[in-house]
């Protein structure tokens, strides 16, 4: 029955390991999606005429950076381990047993934003539509990282792609999740992303468009991606992480309507001048 499925190796999550220092799978996927996002807006930066400098991107990435962790970690505690946490508070502090919530990283990564913003006296939106583009880069390199670890599975299923991950107790055929976000929150998203800052655009349409596309993509993936065992469903077929998505589209269309009002706001107040 299960011959006709794709078996998934078993993969060391550590690559090598030297003394006590290990380098891990998912660890590499994340520096290559920050390396790339690096090298991309050090592009960006140099064709800006003056408006960004390599200095500023170092430590944009580095507010980005603190605010991916701090923010994963707490928003991860707080959306899905809430119970554990109140059982014992210092849970919040031990990053090495893993776990990470995107949405909490979202959320670390905009007070970074406005953070950055306040210091370099750049419009909070303006920096959102810089840094917007740069995160499917790490979203898809982290999925990669998912798989390759055989970790955040999809549901069971049929179809002929379906992979049977080892570390899978019910050793069940299931849709290769990880691979679908990949290819729709990181190829895609970038491309929509990359498409729309090579024209002119309204202030904010880069930062609105990330959070409605990845809240879209995020839902729908949502549908074939088996939910925390100790979460389920939250009712009928709707899980955490569709729930997390719906403020994202909603303040995405916010951000939208607020740039372009503040942009034709400006307009006219240069025209009567």
């Amino acid at each position: 029955m299960t011959s006709q499925f794709i078996q998934f190796p078993e993969i060391d999550p550590i690559i090598f390991s030297i003394g006590p220092v290990a380098v891990r799978w998912y660890g590499l996927m994340y520096l290559i999606g920050f390396i790339a996002a690096l090298y991309i807006a050090n592009r960006v930066a140099d064709n800006s005429k003056g408006e960004w400098t390599r200095e500023q991107v170092s430590d944009l990435l580095f507010y980005g950076f603190l605010g991916v962790i701090l923010g994963g970690r707490v928003g991860y505690v707080l959306f899905y381990q809430f119970e554990y946490l109140l059982a014992e508070p210092l849970y919040l502090f031990k990053i090495w047993e893993g776990g990470m919530s995107f949405h909490g990283g979202l959320l670390g990564v905009i007070t970074a934003i406005y953070l950055f913003a306040r210091k370099t006296n750049k419009q909070f939106l303006a920096v959102g539509d810089f840094v917007a583009p740069l995160v499917p880069i790490g979203l898809g390199m982290g999925r990669i990282g998912n798989f390759i670890n055989a970790e955040l599975w999809g549901r069971e299923t049929d179809v002929p792609w379906a992979v049977i991950f080892p570390n899978d107790p019910l050793a069940l055929p299931r849709h290769p999740s990880q691979l679908y976000e990949f290819a729709l929150e990181g190829v895609v998203l970038f491309a929509i992303l990359y498409w729309i800052m090579r024209k002119p655009r309204t202030l904010g349409l880069a930062s609105g468009a990330f959070l409605i596309g990845y809240g879209v993509f995020r839902i729908f993936i949502e549908f074939f991606r088996e939910p925390d065992a100790h979460l389920g469903f939250i009712f009928a077929h709707i899980t955490q992480g569709m729930i997390l998505s719906v403020p994202m589209v909603l303040a995405g269309i916010a951000i939208i309507v607020i740039g372009h009002n503040l942009q034709a706001r400006a307009a006219i107040n240069g025209a009567t001048k």
